[in-house]
């Protein structure tokens, strides 16, 4: 990978305190969870709502303009029989259902307008439990809203679309996103799903490490594997970069494989790493490490910026 000097200050400019300062937002204060099924006291919208309400302000304070695709979701009932961290079970048909919102946010290229890349999070917490949710995934929600601010300036070749969507409740959002898109016939070369970046294990923390894992399941999802280590490596953002394969669709880039579109991956923090607060109330934003977040988004947009010029 060529190194741009162009790109290398435009990531220079990726902020560890904005990153913060939105991870407390939306997994602390004054939200405690992001779920359609929980309002607080004294205020007219869900938590989900809210966080919808915060990430489009963030957007449009960038320029951007933002689209709100509202859908029908339900909330998982909990299981406790199970394993904690999978206490989620499905919802009894008569159980509410809840309007939720996808937000996406459009760039146009301005040469290969028609060429899409695709930068993909979710953003709601556990709708089974009351849990903040902060590494799964404020986390990478918020490391897609620093990809977003990073490149609101940016004059590129192709598009870019930044989409916020719901996993936590059933069925996921981002079936219909990847399933309209297919309809449309939009050509979405690349999607690059952010959940749960920033995920360090005690050891890692003790070593200095920042953990990174692209999960593919496709040749195409390892060429863009490929191109996030060489982004990491060319830009030196300091992240130790892994690849998985995994041979079943998961997760939200797994909706789009699911769709027809092979260009999916996931990128995660440590794989390695069994988080004993996933899906509990112990997600908290104090676990997690806001630069290592920061990292993430440095060597995502570097990713971005390349494929643009490709």
């Amino acid at each position: 990978m060529r190194r741009s000097d162009a790109t290398v200050r435009l990531i220079a400019q990726a902020g560890e305190e904005e990153i913060g300062r939105n991870l407390i937002y939306l997994s602390k204060d004054p939200l405690p969870y992001r779920k359609a099924n929980y309002t607080r006291p004294g205020q007219s919208q869900s938590t989900l709502a809210e966080a919808d309400d915060f990430i489009e302000g963030k957007l449009r304070g960038w320029g951007y303009a933002v689209q709100r695709e509202p859908l029908q979701a339900q909330a998982f009932r909990c299981d406790t029989s199970k394993h904690p961290s999978h206490w989620y079970a499905a919802p009894d048909p008569a159980d509410p259902w809840y309007t939720v919102c996808n937000l996406c946010t459009r760039k146009s290229g301005t040469e290969q307008p028609d060429q899409i890349i695709v930068v993909v999070s979710h953003k709601d917490s556990p709708s089974w439990i009351d849990s903040p949710g902060a590494r799964d995934n404020a986390a990478g929600t918020c490391c897609n809203l620093e990809v977003a601010r990073l490149l609101a300036g940016c004059a590129l070749r192709k598009s870019v679309w930044f989409l916020y969507c719901n996993e936590e409740h059933t069925p996921w959002t981002s079936i219909a996103a990847a399933t309209n898109a297919k309809a449309r016939g939009d050509n979405l070369i690349a999607i690059l799903n952010l959940d749960g970046t920033g995920g360090r294990s005690p050891d890692d923390r003790t070593a200095g490490r920042h953990p990174s894992a692209s999960v593919y399941g496709t040749p195409e999802g390892e060429q863009l594997a490929d191109l996030l280590a060489e982004a990491n490596e060319a830009y030196a953002t300091g992240l130790t970069q892994v690849k998985r394969f995994r041979k079943e669709p998961g997760n939200d880039d797994g909706s789009f494989l699911k769709a027809g579109y092979p260009a999916a991956i996931g990128v995660h923090g440590s794989l390695d790493y069994e988080d004993p607060a996933y899906h509990r109330p112990e997600d908290v934003p104090e676990r997690l490490d806001p630069d290592s977040i920061r990292r993430v988004a440095q060597m995502v947009a570097a990713a971005v910026l390349t494929l643009d010029q490709e």
